[in-house]
């Protein structure tokens, strides 16, 4: 459930912890997680400060005063969580980032998540993505001219990340939720007042999950009492049968491209 406003709660809640601070050390615990060898990740990684960290799209990108990135991916049911020796998540790290007392554990990733690169080979890897939701210059007419060669579901299109990047099955749903648009309208049936309806929905329903928190299920550190505030703010993902607090009619659910889509039927239309 990894999507732009949970990335973005991490990026904000890893600047306010560890940002400016000293990696010590880094432990990859689980095999294949990471392409590079421990031993140069340990020579390139310890005793450089970490920057800041980026997001981009649906990565954080761990910038390093040596120049170099590392480049994390969070995969379905993988998330991060800063403790101690004694304070620990839930489950057995995949990797352990350490900054002297203080450890970051990134749990639950795949083969291949976590990747330690210079500026150029994080620009090849990530440079496919489309335009950030919040870019500045993706205007309601750019934002349009992304899906002008698709022709299957809408949802579809927003969670290709060649298109927008960062969302995902659950926000792909709330926001065409919130612009009154089913997430299995084919997009050559929209037209231009659906078209401004998602456009401000998607920044909507962005920001309004970010201000919460996102919708992920796993604190971020002991005591957090933001990350998955969004959760209960859902209107429609996962809430199959419950009523639509529009219409009070019962939610439903379409398969769309082999995923389940949740919509309410009385309230959202196919343009």
């Amino acid at each position: 459930m990894q999507e732009l406003p949970e990335l973005d709660v991490y990026r904000a809640k890893l600047a306010e912890q560890f940002a400016g601070a000293q990696i010590t050390g880094i432990e990859v615990l689980k095999e294949k997680v990471s392409q590079t060898g421990t031993d140069q990740l340990e020579r390139d990684i310890a005793l450089k400060a970490l920057w800041f960290v980026e997001r981009r799209g649906k990565h954080l990108v761990f910038h390093l005063d040596n120049g170099k990135r590392l480049l994390v991916q969070l995969s379905h049911g993988a998330y991060l969580y800063a403790g101690s020796e004694e304070d620990k998540p839930g489950r057995t790290a995949s990797a352990k980032i350490r900054f002297g007392d203080r450890i970051l554990y990134l749990v639950g990733l795949k083969t291949g998540d976590l990747q330690l690169l210079s500026v150029k080979e994080v620009e090849e890897r990530l440079g496919a993505l489309g335009p950030d939701p919040f870019d500045k210059r993706l205007t309601l007419e750019k934002f349009i001219a992304r899906f002008a060669k698709k022709r299957g579901a809408i949802k579809s299109a927003l969670m290709d990340q060649t298109v927008i990047t960062g969302i995902g099955t659950v926000y792909s749903d709330e926001i065409c939720h919130d612009a009154a648009i089913r997430p299995d309208a084919k997009i050559p049936s929209l037209g231009q007042d659906a078209w401004e309806r998602l456009y401000q929905s998607m920044h909507k329903i962005l920001k309004e999950a970010i201000s919460y928190g996102g919708a992920g299920v796993h604190p971020f550190s002991e005591g957090d009492e933001l990350t998955g505030g969004y959760s209960r703010h859902l209107k429609v993902f996962d809430r199959e049968g419950e009523p639509c607090g529009q219409t009070g009619s019962a939610i439903e659910t379409v398969d769309v491209s082999g995923r389940k889509a949740y919509f309410s039927p009385g309230f959202q239309t196919n343009q």
